[in-house]
């Protein structure tokens, strides 16, 4: 597609529902994040999410996803230790989650963990610029590549992952004029985020997409193209009530049973409820519910 000139459309998603309205839309790349941290289990970064969270999202987005590619990141400190549990957690991504690929933030110092992924076969998107993981270590949320000294540690970065190995890179919150050069030096494809329009893909995060959650502080690279959490809030609202003023069920969402069935719940009765139960009980019947009496002699 990078050769081509055809753009790459990448969308997270992190459960069922999202992913399958996310493959049927065409999207060309499922990516389940960590991101899920902040939008789906509601920490401030995305430190505290686990392999098992990862595993658990991933075969719930890779049931849907019948053509998007899906690639699923590897959680805080699950690449930085010996290369055997690199593998190892890389491998119940791909084996338990059904993950086609795996995404790895940082530059040079994760060359060794990339190169020893793809020679075991699993693909390697990259991912740097803002890093999320990070996100104590380089003091915020801040764009990247503002100096030269950062320009050029982004640039050997991107290299450095090329030639280990890595499929794609991404590129978060990069300055537009570094991000149009790393794009135009890389033989494979970047995706940014808040990395302007040159490079090959574009990438959001399904509820900043969506206007789907709360968000206090828009976000300047995002474009909502629906405000789908005021329709689900809205429609909530709407649900409690008719609950308390009991117009909801109403008589076309409620089950009935026949009348004589009724009546052998309730007895001889007038109508309970909407359905009415008359008495429908014949002298014969009741006089056969009556014991027989036994002749004295």
């Amino acid at each position: 597609m990078k050769s081509e000139g055809t753009p790459i459309s990448v969308i997270t998603a992190y459960d069922f529902p999202s992913a399958l309205l996310a493959d049927q839309a065409g999207v060309d790349v499922i990516l389940v994040g960590d991101s899920l941290g902040n939008v789906v289990l509601g920490y401030e970064s995305t430190i505290p999410v686990t392999l098992d969270d990862m595993v658990y999202h991933t075969k719930a987005v890779t049931r849907a996803a019948r053509s998007s590619f899906v690639v699923a990141d590897l959680p805080f400190m699950t690449y930085h230790g010996s290369l055997d549990a690199t593998l190892a957690h890389a491998a119940r991504l791909m084996q338990e989650g059904l993950a086609k690929a795996v995404k790895l933030e940082g530059g040079a110092e994760i060359v060794p963990a990339v190169r020893a992924l793809v020679q075991a076969g699993i693909p390697v998107m990259g991912h740097i610029g803002l890093t999320p993981q990070s996100i104590h270590q380089i003091g915020g949320f801040k764009v990247q590549g503002k100096t030269s000294s950062q320009a050029q540690k982004l640039i050997e970065d991107a290299l450095a992952l090329q030639e280990a190995g890595a499929f794609s890179i991404v590129l978060e919150l990069v300055t537009d004029q570094l991000a149009a050069l790393v794009t135009e030096k890389l033989a494979i494809p970047t995706i940014g985020i808040g990395a302007g329009a040159a490079c090959d893909g574009q990438v959001l995060v399904f509820h900043d997409v969506l206007g789907y959650g709360e968000e206090s502080h828009p976000k300047r690279f995002v474009k909502p193209y629906a405000n789908i959490g005021e329709i689900i809030r809205s429609s909530i609202r709407q649900y409690v009530e008719e609950v308390k003023d009991r117009s909801f069920p109403g008589p076309e969402h409620s089950f009935h049973m026949d009348d004589e069935a009724a009546a052998s719940l309730y007895g001889s009765s007038p109508s309970r409820g909407s359905g009415a139960v008359t008495e429908d009980v014949s002298e014969e019947k009741k006089t056969a519910k009556e014991p027989q009496k036994v002749p004295v002699t």
